[in-house]
């Protein structure tokens, strides 16, 4: 994501901000930066409850193999 905005410069910023003004004015924008930002957090929740299921699931399948390599140099 770094990547890109290291290609936007302080002058696109600027008209960026101005359309956002123009479009939705100045009693808009607190309300779309809050959705915005719950947006956000939402998909970051989502994103590391995936995360934590997939590394509860390898750990799981560690386990078995550990035990079933004790058992065979028994």
């Amino acid at each position: 994501m770094m990547s890109t905005l290291l290609f936007i410069g302080y002058q696109e910023i600027l008209v960026i901000f101005l359309l956002v003004l123009v479009l939705f004015g100045g009693r808009k924008i607190p309300e779309l930066a809050r959705g915005i930002g719950q947006g956000i957090r939402e998909f970051n929740k989502a994103r590391n409850t995936i995360q934590d299921e997939l590394e509860q699931g390898i750990k799981e399948e560690k386990k078995p193999s550990e035990g079933q390599k004790q058992q065979a140099s028994s």
